[in-house]
C-alpha cells in the first residue's frame, strides 16, 4: 500500500505544471542565444544555481541568473537581473539584461546604451582584468598596455550603473568558475603572521626573501627588442648608466615587511586606515624605466604592470597614499625612481603565500608612429615564513572593493569643491544678518552661487536631487536598508546629508533656493523674462494658496505607487523635469523636452512656477522642514500692517499679507532680510529714522533757545 501511494505521488509530481525548475520557453530561447550550438539545456542544478548547456554529450558551459549569485543593488535600490553565459574555458558567451530599474536607462538615455555596454563581455575571459573606461574614450573592448587588461567603454551619465553591472558580472562569474570549471580553483588561502617581526635592514629583507626583486639590464632589454636603446631617443637618449629597470615588491600587510619599510608609527597608521580585508603590495623601482609612467594617475590601475595568480588577472589599484607621511626608511635602501602602494585582490582574490607573476609591459617609441613592445614575466614569490594557512571558509568570498569606494576616490576633486562650497554657504547663512547690510554683496553672491549650482553641481557633477531618492530610501528600508546604495554617487550623497541637516536649521529654503540646479535654471529664466519686458503674472492670493497644495498629492502618489509598482513610479516621476534638463541637457525625445522647456517658459511669466506648485521634492522637504529649530527671517511691527514691501518683492509669494513668513514655501533668497536692513527700503527703518531726525531737531532747537 505504501509503495502504491509513493508511486502516485511520484506521478503527480512528474506531471504537475511547473514541478521542474523554472526553465521557461523564454529563458530557454535566451540561453540558446548565448550558446547558439547548444542542443541540450538542462534545468537549474540543485546544488548550484546554474543551467548546464550541452552540444550532444559535450558540455559547452553554464548559464545563470546574476541575482542568484549577487545581491548587489543598482542605483534605484534594486538588483540588476542578467542572464550570463560562461563557457568551459571561462569566457563569456554573452550577457542579457532581464530586468532592471536604472532610471537613466529606462526613461533617460534609453536601453540601447545599456545593451551595447553588456555586449562588450562576449568573448572576454575571466582571466582578463576588465576595467570600465569612465572617460568613455577608446574602442570597445580594447586591450590596454598589457595583455591581461581590457578597457570597456562606459556610458556617459550612467557611470554608477555600468560599474555595478561590471562588479555583478565578474563576481558572479568567478563564483561559477570556481565551483564548476577546471583550472579556476582558488590558491591555498594564506595571510600574514601578525606576530612575526624583527628589525632588519634593506639588504637583510632582500636576502631572506621577505622582499622580492627582479632586474633587467640594458643588454637584456636590447636583446628582447632586437635593437639598441639608442633607437629610442624620445625615452632614454644615450644613457646606459645603472640597470634598465630594477623592481622590488613586498606584502605590506606583513609586519616584517611593513614595519621595517615604514617604521612602527607609520605602519600602524596605515593598517588602521585600511579595512581589515584590504591587501596591500608595495612596488618600488629604480633605473631608466620605472614601474609607472610619468603620466600615471594616482588612484588608478598601473598600465605597465598586471598581476596574475593561478591564471587569473588580479586587480591592482594604487591607494594614492604615497604623498602622506609614509616615507620608506629601511636602513640601506637604494635611491628609488618610484614607489606605489597597490591594493590587490578584487574579485579574483589574492593569496600572498602562493606564487604569482607580474607582467611588466615595456613599450618604447622609435618615433611618433612606431612603438616596440615587450612583456616581461616577473615571478612573485615571498618567503613562506611570513604567512600562515587559513581556512578558506573563514575568508570573505568577495574581497572586491565596494563600488562606491572607487567612485569616491575617482571624484575626489569634485567632492572637495562641493564641500568647500557648502562650507562657504553655511558661513554665509549663519551670518546672514551681517552680510545683508550690504545688498550688492548679497545679490552678487547669490547669483554667483546659482551659476555654480547650475553649471558645476548640476550639469557637470550631476548633483540634481530628486524625489526618486526619497522613495528609493523608503523601498530600501522596506526591503533591508543598505547604506552602500546611497553612497554610489558621492555628490548626491553629500548634498542629501547636507540638505537633511539644514532642514532642521533653515527649513527647505536652503536647498530649494540655493542648491537645486533646476531651481537655479528657473531663477535665470525668470530674470530673462523680466529683461525681455514680459508681463509678470501675479497669481491671486486665494488661487496661490490652493495651487501650492498640488505638489503634496503628487508626492504621496509617487511614493505610494513605488511600493505598488516601481516601474509605474519610474514613469510617473517624469513630472520632474530634472532628468531632461539637467541630466540629459535637453537631448531627449521631444515630448520630454517640450515639457521641460514649457515649464521654463511659464517661469518667465510666473516666477518659479514649477517649484511653487508642482515639485514633489519640494513638498517632501517642506514637510521635514517644519521641524526646523529656528526662524531666521526677522519681522517688525510694521510688517504686513501696513507695510507690504517685502510681500510685493517676494517672487514666490512666501510672505502672507499679515507679514508672516511661510517657511513651507520660502526659498531663503534673503531679499526680505536685505530690505529690512536697508535704510531706504524698509518702511520701519524710514519711520524710525524720521522720528530720530525730528527728535534731533527738537533737541537742537531747545539748545539754541536756552
Amino acid at each position: 500500500m505504501a509503495g502504491r501511494t509513493l508511486l502516485v505521488f511520484i506521478c503527480i509530481f512528474m506531471f504537475l505544471p511547473g514541478a521542474r525548475a523554472e526553465l521557461s520557453e523564454q529563458k530557454t530561447a535566451l540561453i540558446q542565444q548565448l550558446f547558439p550550438s547548444a542542443t541540450v539545456i538542462e534545468d537549474k542544478l540543485a546544488d548550484f544555481p546554474v543551467y548546464p548547456v550541452y552540444q550532444l554529450q559535450e558540455l559547452l558551459g553554464f548559464a545563470y541568473e546574476s541575482v542568484d549569485l549577487s545581491a548587489l543593488q543598482g542605483f534605484a535600490g534594486k538588483p540588476i537581473s542578467m542572464l550570463i553565459g560562461l563557457d568551459t574555458r571561462g569566457r563569456f558567451t554573452g550577457v542579457k539584461v532581464l530586468h532592471h530599474h536604472e532610471p537613466v536607462f529606462l526613461h533617460g538615455l534609453g536601453e540601447a546604451p545599456l545593451f551595447e555596454f553588456v555586449d562588450q563581455y562576449e568573448g572576454r575571459s575571466l582571466r582578463e582584468q576588465i576595467i570600465i573606461n569612465t572617460s568613455n574614450t577608446g574602442g570597445s573592448g580594447r586591450a590596454a598596455d598589457n595583455n591581461d587588461t581590457v578597457y570597456f567603454d562606459g556610458v556617459s551619465k550612467a557611470t554608477v550603473s555600468v560599474l555595478i553591472i561590471n562588479d555583478t558580472v565578474l563576481s558572479s562569474a568567478l563564483q561559477v568558475a570556481r565551483s564548476k570549471l577546471e583550472g579556476f580553483a582558488q590558491a591555498a588561502a594564506t595571510k600574514a603572521k601578525t606576530d612575526f617581526f624583527q628589525p632588519l635592514s634593506w639588504q637583510q629583507l632582500l636576502e631572506r626573501g621577505y622582499i622580492g626583486q627582479w632586474s633587467l639590464s640594458h643588454e637584456e632589454i636590447e636583446s628582447e627588442l632586437g635593437r639598441p636603446l639608442a633607437d629610442y631617443p624620445r625615452d632614454f637618449g644615450d644613457t646606459n648608466e645603472g640597470p634598465f629597470t630594477q623592481l622590488f615588491f613586498g606584502y605590506i600587510n606583513s609586519p616584517m615587511v611593513g614595519r621595517n619599510l615604514l617604521g612602527d608609527d607609520a605602519y600602524k597608521k596605515l593598517i588602521e586606515k585600511l579595512d581589515p580585508d584590504v591587501q596591500v603590495m608595495i612596488v618600488m623601482s629604480r633605473g631608466a624605466f620605472p614601474h609607472v609612467s610619468p603620466n600615471f594617475i594616482p588612484g588608478s590601475n598601473p598600465q605597465r604592470l598586471s598581476l596574475k595568480q593561478n591564471g587569473l588577472a588580479v586587480e591592482m589599484r594604487d591607494l594614492n597614499i604615497s604623498a602622506e607621511d609614509l616615507n620608506l626608511q629601511a636602513a640601506g635602501m637604494p635611491d628609488l625612481a618610484a614607489h606605489n602602494f597597490f591594493r590587490v585582490g578584487g574579485s579574483a582574490g589574492f593569496s600572498p603565500g602562493a606564487d604569482a607573476t607580474i607582467d611588466f609591459n615595456i613599450e618604447l617609441s622609435r618615433n611618433h608612429l612606431v612603438k616596440d613592445r615587450v612583456v616581461m614575466e616577473v615571478p612573485v614569490r615571498f618567503n613562506g615564513d611570513l604567512f600562515e594557512t587559513v581556512d578558506v571558509s573563514s575568508l570573505v568570498m568577495n574581497e572586491r572593493e565596494p563600488v562606491w569606494v572607487g567612485l569616491w576616490k575617482q571624484r575626489w576633486w569634485q567632492i572637495t569643491i562641493v564641500l568647500i562650497a557648502l562650507t562657504v554657504l553655511t558661513v554665509f547663512f549663519a551670518r546672514q544678518k551681517t552680510f545683508s547690510r550690504y545688498p550688492k554683496l548679497v545679490h552678487r553672491f547669490r547669483w554667483g552661487f546659482l551659476f555654480f549650482t547650475l553649471f558645476f553641481i548640476g550639469f557637470f557633477a550631476q548633483g540634481q536631487l530628486s524625489v526618486v531618492n526619497i522613495y528609493t530610501l523608503f523601498i530600501a528600508i522596506w526591503d533591508g536598508f543598505s547604506l552602500n546604495v546611497f553612497m554610489l554617487d558621492p555628490i548626491i550623497f553629500i548634498l542629501w546629508i547636507y540638505t537633511f541637516i539644514s532642514l532642521f536649521i533653515w527649513g527647505r529654503g536652503l536647498f530649494c533656493g540655493w542648491l537645486c540646479p533646476f531651481g537655479a535654471l528657473q531663477e535665470m529664466s525668470a530674470w530673462l523674462g523680466e529683461k525681455l519686458g514680459l508681463r509678470q503674472i501675479k497669481v491671486p492670493e486665494h488661487w496661490h494658496r490652493r495651487l501650492i497644495l498640488i505638489k503634496y498629492p503628487i508626492l504621496i502618489g509617487l511614493v505610494g505607487t513605488a511600493f505598488y509598482s516601481l516601474t509605474l513610479a519610474e514613469k510617473l516621476v517624469e513630472v520632474e523635469p530634472f532628468k531632461t534638463s539637467i541630466t540629459l541637457f535637453f537631448v531627449r525625445h521631444w515630448p520630454f523636452v517640450v515639457y521641460a522647456v514649457g515649464l521654463l517658459v511659464i517661469g518667465m511669466f510666473i516666477h518659479k512656477f514649477y517649484c511653487r506648485y508642482l515639485c514633489p521634492l519640494g513638498a517632501g522637504l517642506a514637510i521635514i522642514g517644519r521641524l526646523r529649530l529656528f526662524s531666521w527671517l526677522d519681522r517688525v511691527d510694521l510688517c504686513g500692517s501696513p507695510c507690504q514691501h517685502c510681500k510685493n518683492a517676494c517672487g514666490i509669494n512666501a510672505i502672507r499679507k499679515d507679514g508672516r513668513i511661510d517657511y513651507d514655501e520660502c526659498i531663503q533668497c534673503l531679499e526680505c532680510v536685505v530690505i529690512l536692513n536697508d535704510e531706504q527700503q524698509c518702511v520701519d527703518k524710514r519711520v524710525q529714522n524720521k522720528k530720530h531726525r525730528r527728535q534731533a531737531n527738537i533737541l537742537a532747537t531747545d539748545a539754541s533757545h536756552p
